[in-house]
């Protein structure tokens, strides 16, 4: 399989700014970026420089796009790698395929994100079908993630850490959990997608108790049954 193949392409500029985070998780992202914008100050110290990042919890509450918003804030090219798509492929190139991405990441000194990486910790679980070359796949990964260079920034995401193998959590220096928002980030979210719409647009009502992504397409449905029937009248009275 061709390494284009398994990197997914995305062109969207996220700022860190959009990204809806609590406060201690924005501390965290805030700390990891400035390591690596003084990467060169801090080795001079011999600091360690933290650059494995584990991202989990619910879904749709902004993993990917903490990812997609670290990579455009350090001007550095992400690299996006969905790890069912390369597992469910011939086992038997999987490690290498793998290894071709982390040797991308490290050529062009990038943020490489693993989307769905608890598809590694189902690979490493001890179910008697579990297949030889799924573990062998894992430890390669270990490997690949101890022998990162420090100019490479690793983000990993998964909505279910608890299958994912102690020994790949352990690499991680570190974690950010995600939660479903409470109703005043929902509202504050709400007020930000809403900002560019005219008042007329704006729906009546609105859900809680779902995920960001969820809202996005929630709101953006009524947004668009409204401006169609705002159109619809007009081309009637015309």
């Amino acid at each position: 399989m061709n390494i284009q193949d398994l990197i997914i392409k995305d062109k969207d500029q996220v700022l860190l700014e959009d990204v809806f985070l609590s406060y201690e998780n924005r501390e965290k992202i805030d700390q990891l970026i400035k390591e690596h914008l003084y990467l060169e100050d801090l080795k001079q110290y011999g600091l360690p420089v933290s650059n494995k990042l584990l991202l989990y919890g619910h879904s749709g509450c902004g993993k990917t796009t903490t990812a997609k918003a670290i990579a455009n804030s350090l001007g550095k090219p992400l690299i996006i790698l969905n790890l069912s798509n390369v597992i469910n492929s011939r086992i038997g190139e999987t490690s290498q395929n793998v290894k071709q991405v982390f040797d991308r990441a490290s050529r062009d000194k990038g943020v490489l994100f693993l989307d769905e990486f608890d598809q590694l910790g189902k690979a490493r679980g001890d179910d008697e079908n579990d297949v030889g070359e799924m573990r062998r796949l894992v430890n390669s990964i270990i490997q690949q993630i101890d022998y990162l260079p420090d100019e490479v920034l690793l983000i990993c995401a998964t909505n279910h850490i608890d299958i994912i193998d102690s020994a790949l959590i352990r690499r991680f220096q570190i974690r950010v959990q995600y939660d479903m928002p409470d109703n005043d980030s929902l509202d504050h979210y709400y007020e930000s997608l809403l900002s560019r719409f005219p008042k007329e647009l704006h729906p009546k009502n609105r859900r809680y108790g779902i995920s960001f992504a969820e809202a996005k397409d929630s709101l953006y449905a009524i947004v668009k049954s409204n401006l169609i029937k705002k159109l619809d009248m007009k081309g009637r009275m015309l």
